[in-house]
């Protein structure tokens, strides 16, 4: 008999491999792939990035502290970054970040909605945050400039929904 914990322990990484190729297979800017993806899901890795995040929120603000404590009781976290490359495309005046940073930031967009429709559909409580994807970069989890973070989680409540600070 398998037990309700590995089952969803095994269920959420699973949608954790879909969100992947969701975000993967996403539509880009001119068809140039400029996204990795990776998944976090050892306990360790995911202590070592709730450490890396509380680290940060000295510097970047106390929400990164309350974010580490989402990933300490996430079973897994997706993360999905963007490369800037060129994409030959010339800057309007009067814009304050360059054409190709603004496609990657784009396509970057794309990727994440993409995949978190696929935990959506498959009922695994997730959010988009922009405090892993910090801590992330900061530890070279993924070779990327722009880096979000997906924690996931399946329990009897969403654990992301009544955060507080």
């Amino acid at each position: 008999m398998i037990g309700e914990r590995d089952l969803i322990k095994a269920g959420v990484l699973r949608v954790a491999e879909l969100m992947a190729i969701a975000a993967k297979t996403a539509p880009k800017a001119r068809g140039v792939d400029n996204i990795a993806v990776a998944v976090v899901s050892d306990r360790e890795e995911l202590e070592k990035l709730a450490s890396k995040m509380e680290e940060l929120s000295t510097q970047y603000g106390q929400f990164l502290a309350r974010d580490a404590e989402n990933v300490r009781n996430s079973e897994a976290v997706v993360l999905v970054g963007a490369k800037v490359v060129d994409l030959g495309l010339k800057t309007p005046s009067g814009y304050r970040i360059d054409m190709n940073s603004y496609m990657a930031l784009v396509n970057l967009g794309i990727a994440v909605g993409s995949a978190v429709k696929a935990a959506s559909i498959l009922n695994v409580d997730n959010r988009i945050m922009l405090s892993i994807g910090l801590a992330a970069k900061e530890l070279k989890l993924i070779d990327a400039e722009y880096i979000l973070g997906i924690p996931l989680s399946a329990t009897a409540k969403n654990i992301y929904f009544d955060r507080k600070k």
